[in-house]
């Protein structure tokens, strides 16, 4: 296990020994919030359906993913586990009280994560600071279900175990603290030790963060890595959590983010055509580029056209070249996109919007590779890969006769489904945290950071433009912002953030925050009016509570259910129980 220098150099004033189940209180409010509906096979902690498992399944599982994946990728997996784990609990954390403040929040995630039965957590020492963005947290966790067995132990010699433990930490802090935090595991149980404990830091505040973050995304590894049992990955640049190319920057951290990371770090190095799917504005050029990247043609051109952008009677020249003399105006040959893109890659976006003829032009050059320019009758070789990209639905267009049929199995030999911000909501707190500190250097405002009621409204979003809004949204704010400034809600564009406000909070007009979203009015003569109509009925008082909750939350269950004090399964149960009578 590599030792790690804590530094305390800094003047910084702690806050000792703060219990994580002291508040009673708080731990029975916890334990309340968990529900067996034994008739349906149910168990929910709040509007999440958990389960009950023997402690040695996590055992079981890291024995076998050790010698199936090696040392490095079953951490990885296991880490991003936790981490997935952690974000769902903190979303929920903050949905049910969003004005905690940062000890509350950490508070709450000890809690959970006792809650889970994952470890005693305890915190030793803290130094919260939200105004200055300042994190320093150093924990204890006692009986860790991650004691690395004897079966575990000949695969790797490593003395820190608590992998899922350590993600849960990470995801549960980022998500709540707008910003990545890295726990790093000091001591840990199966290396000898009575408790494990580590600290928590943001992970900029960490000079050597990355041999640890790695471990968050998903890994391309070497023949040498992948085999080694222990020890330091080779840190090449594509095993990086933020993987920079000339177009952008390749942000997350979440499941689907990595799903669609390990098919690009599948296709990259082969010579297969790659179709790119999704909604506008998922970053379908980035990832592009990034398989480009990480071919064995990186070092060769990486031409990107927007088909949708060329006119018809233009694609041709466009795509092809011209040589001189071909139609009026055409003085000098001129060569075409494919011919730039000679031993690269060349990035057809947009393909969907291609006419027919178009379509079938571009169909010789994936048969063949081969192509003349326009005007000439001589043949030239493309040795070049093709990776396309689309927001519209191929196979509809193919029923439609709007697109071809076999230029879409052409093009449809590796597809990558690139998910929406709503399917990647984890990812949320790195991409704000990254979009936050570029505009703030690119426009020179120094922004100091988010507040935490205007991240929590940008958690509340929707996204429908995906994360090409998200950027254009925190890139207006850091515009709006004054230097040294923190972004507060009255920063951002107030019509376009307008239902996620509502839903997390009530605005008055200058944007600032008037009451919580709970304090709902209405639900008292509502119950009047239905016990003056229907008497002193106990089922038809409850019917009635229901409805009158339900339709003060606009049908939000789980709002509903924290509002008249019952678990979302309670009132599941007896929708059901209605719908059926």
């Amino acid at each position: 296990m590599n030792q790690h220098r804590v530094d305390h150099s800094e003047s910084v004033k702690w806050t000792p020994n703060v219990s994580l189940t002291a508040t009673k209180r708080d731990i029975a409010g916890l334990i309340e919030r968990l529900h067996f509906d034994l008739p349906e096979g149910l168990i929910w902690l709040d509007q999440s359906r958990v389960t009950l498992l023997h402690a040695s399944w996590l055992a079981q599982l890291r024995s076998e993913l050790l010698p199936l994946l090696g040392y490095h990728q079953a951490r990885a997996l296991i880490t991003r586990l936790g981490y997935s784990a952690g974000c769902r609990d903190a979303k929920a954390s903050l949905e049910r009280s969003p004005a905690q403040s940062w000890e509350e929040m950490l508070l709450t995630g000890g809690q959970m994560h006792t809650l889970h039965g994952m470890v005693a957590a305890a915190v030793i020492n803290i130094d919260l600071d939200e105004n200055r963005r300042r994190c320093h947290i150093e924990f204890v966790w006692k009986n860790s279900i991650e004691r690395i067995g004897d079966d575990e132990r000949r695969f790797h010699n490593s003395e820190s175990g608590c992998w899922m433990t350590v993600g849960y930490a990470a995801g549960f802090l980022t998500t709540c603290y707008g910003a990545p935090v890295h726990f790093r595991e000091l001591a840990c149980c199966s290396g000898g030790h009575d408790h494990c404990s580590g600290i928590a830091k943001f992970a900029d505040q960490w000079s050597d963060s990355t041999e640890d973050m790695v471990y968050y995304s998903a890994l391309q590894m070497s023949e040498d890595d992948a085999t080694t049992a222990t020890g330091p990955i080779s840190l090449q640049p594509e095993l990086l959590l933020q993987a920079h190319n000339a177009s952008g920057i390749v942000v997350g951290r979440s499941t689907a983010f990595n799903a669609v990371q390990h098919k690009v770090n599948q296709v990259a190095d082969t010579r297969a055509t790659v179709l790119l799917l999704g909604e506008s504005g998922v970053g379908k050029s980035v990832f592009a580029r990034q398989i480009h990247d990480r071919s064995p043609r990186s070092e060769n051109p990486f031409v990107e056209i927007n088909c949708a952008a060329i006119p018809e009677n233009l694609l041709e020249a466009e795509l092809f070249g011209v040589e001189k003399g071909a139609f009026t105006g055409a003085g000098a040959t001129r060569p075409g996109r494919f011919e730039e893109a000679n031993g690269g890659s060349i990035f057809l976006d947009e393909i969907g919007t291609l006419s027919l003829s178009s379509q079938g032009k571009l169909l010789r050059v994936l048969q063949n590779h081969k192509f003349e320019r326009l005007g000439s009758n001589k043949t030239l070789q493309a040795d070049v890969r093709v990776i396309a990209a689309t927001n519209e639905d191929l196979e509809v267009a193919v029923q439609e006769k709007r697109f071809r049929a076999d230029l879409y199995y052409r093009l449809n030999v590796f597809p990558i489904q690139i998910p929406s911000l709503r399917q990647r909501t984890d990812d949320l707190p790195v991409l704000i945290d990254h979009f936050l500190k570029m505009f703030s250097t690119r426009h020179d405002r120094n922004v100091s950071g988010i507040s935490g009621q205007a991240y929590r409204m940008l958690l509340a979003h929707n996204w429908p433009g995906n994360i090409r809004e998200l950027e254009n949204v925190i890139e207006r704010a850091v515009i709006m912002c004054q230097r040294g400034e923190m972004l507060e809600v009255g920063h951002f564009p107030q019509s376009q953030l307008a239902e996620a406000a509502k839903r997390l909070m009530q605005l008055d007009e200058a944007g600032n925050l008037a009451h919580s979203s709970d304090d709902l009015d209405g639900l008292p003569a509502t119950i009047l009016d239905a016990l003056n109509s229907q008497g002193l009925n106990l089922e038809g008082l409850e019917r009635a509570a229901i409805k009158a909750a339900l339709a003060a939350t606009n049908d939000n269950v789980a709002r509903a259910a924290k509002l008249l004090g019952v678990t979302r399964a309670q009132i599941d149960y007896r929708l059901k129980k209605w719908q059926a009578e």
